[in-house]
């Protein structure tokens, strides 16, 4: 006996083969058989499996006959692609294109910018598109907008570039921050600013005001933004002067000093002639005069504040110097003494009067100028005036030409010594230094018997 197989709904079965129907009797009439549950779904799960598989036979069929008919049926359904009769439960594509390759060659997916080394060209500009903006592609310039300044950050803006400016003395850098700032109409103040810390600070700070004037004008100012700047300064004198008492003076020299660098117009002073009634201003524009009456011939007063700090030559330095000591030797003043050195701007060369101030005593007849001397490096060196280094930098030097002074001076050596006795005992220098002092070796003779002999 043969057992039948039992077909599942995977099995591939021709359903045009000659012996299909047969067996589709036969198992029917087995269904009215001794069949179990299991064989009653498996044979239904085949009839479904054979009738899907007709479905897809009748639908390949008609394709084939309707890309054989494209021509005769091109002017009959105009919504068809290329000619062809929509089938029902087709789920391919009606446009007839898509040969199941990558889209866009594999440069269309999610998150891609296009394919491996794509170069993209600059696109016009679409008229009809929604975001076309017709004045952006015109010839449009686009800057950087910076806000005006207001009085209260002006002053705040322009204090550091002065105060920075003081240090490094580089009116171009001064310039190239101004171009960045939009002062707008307060742009005549920075000048004004300027002089008034200029007034609290030294004479080289002035001076570096004066050039940084100049340097301006037919820069970043115009000649009416200066002259408007004084005015204001004029005006603001005596709240000035509570801080700086000297500032008519100062103020004078300003417009002086200006004038004569054709940073202010000639006609400035002409300007106030018998129209001020402050006190403070007309003593600013009488000494603005009479400097300019004085040095009409000279085309600049650059000595006006005279040469700052180290820009002085040495032998300047030196000649201030002694006239400061000498003046001291008279008047016995060391707060004046004080104010001159101060005022000379050289720390780094204090170690010249401390060498002057010596070099007089060792010339000098009697113990005064021994006392006073004395009296006034101890002062120098209690308020950090003098420094450890230039007080013995300045005594260093002494020693060293202490054989040349000798010459000039015999009794030189004695006096040093006492000399840096004193200065040790008022804790002046220290008692290093005090030994290092240099001192003459006597000679003694022993006795006339001894034919001369040098006793060592």
């Amino acid at each position: 006996l043969l057992t039948p197989r039992v077909l599942s709904f995977d099995d591939d079965v021709d359903m045009d083969h000659p012996y299909c129907d047969e067996d589709e009797a036969a198992l029917e009439a087995e269904v009215n058989g001794n069949w179990t549950p299991q064989e009653k779904a498996l044979h239904e799960a085949r009839l479904k499996a054979k009738a899907k598989r007709r479905v897809r036979k009748s639908s390949s069929r008609s394709e084939s006959l309707s890309e054989s008919l494209s021509g005769e049926l091109a002017d009959g359904d105009s919504h068809s692609p290329k000619g062809k009769v929509p089938v029902p439960n087709d789920r391919k594509s009606r446009t007839g294109k898509g040969r199941g390759l990558p889209k866009k060659g594999g440069a269309g997916g999610k998150g891609v910018w296009g394919a491996a080394g794509m170069v993209y060209e600059v696109e016009e500009p679409d008229v009809k598109d929604p975001n076309y903006d017709e004045i952006a592609q015109g010839d449009t310039v686009y800057a950087t907008v910076v806000p005006e300044l207001d009085e209260g950050e002006l002053e705040k803006t322009v204090n550091p570039i002065v105060q920075e400016y003081f240090e490094h003395g580089d009116t171009k850098e001064v310039q190239m921050l101004l171009r960045e700032l939009n002062l707008g109409h307060h742009k005549y103040e920075f000048s004004s600013l300027a002089v008034s810390l200029s007034l609290e600070g030294k004479a080289s700070h002035r001076e570096l005001t004066s050039r940084l004037l100049r340097d301006l004008v037919g820069k970043e100012l115009s000649e009416s933004d200066m002259a408007r700047a004084f005015d204001k300064i004029l005006k603001e004198l005596p709240d000035l002067m509570l801080d700086t008492p000297e500032a008519p003076q100062m103020l004078g020299q300003f417009i002086a000093r200006a004038i004569a660098d054709h940073a202010l117009p000639m006609a400035f002073l002409d300007r106030y002639k018998g129209k001020v009634d402050c006190d403070h201003a007309r003593a600013a524009l009488d000494r603005a005069a009479v400097l300019l009456s004085m040095k009409r011939e000279m085309v600049r007063l650059d000595n006006v504040w005279g040469v700052g700090g180290g820009l002085r030559p040495v032998k300047h330095l030196v000649k201030e110097m002694n006239l400061l000591l000498k003046e001291y030797l008279v008047s016995g003043e060391v707060k004046e003494a004080e104010r001159c050195l101060r005022d000379l701007e050289v720390p780094h060369f204090h170690h010249e009067l401390v060498y002057e101030a010596v070099v007089m005593v060792l010339e000098s007849k009697g113990d005064t100028a021994v006392k006073m001397m004395c009296k006034l490096l101890q002062a120098f060196w209690k308020i950090g005036l003098v420094t450890v280094d230039q007080m013995n930098r300045g005594f260093q030097r002494v020693y060293d030409e202490l054989p040349e002074i000798n010459l000039d001076v015999p009794h030189a050596h004695s006096i040093m010594e006492s000399f840096t006795d004193l200065c040790y005992q008022e804790s002046v220098i220290t008692k290093q230094l005090r030994d290092s002092c240099p001192s003459r070796g006597r000679k003694r003779f022993v006795s006339e018997g001894d034919g001369g002999l040098i006793k060592n």
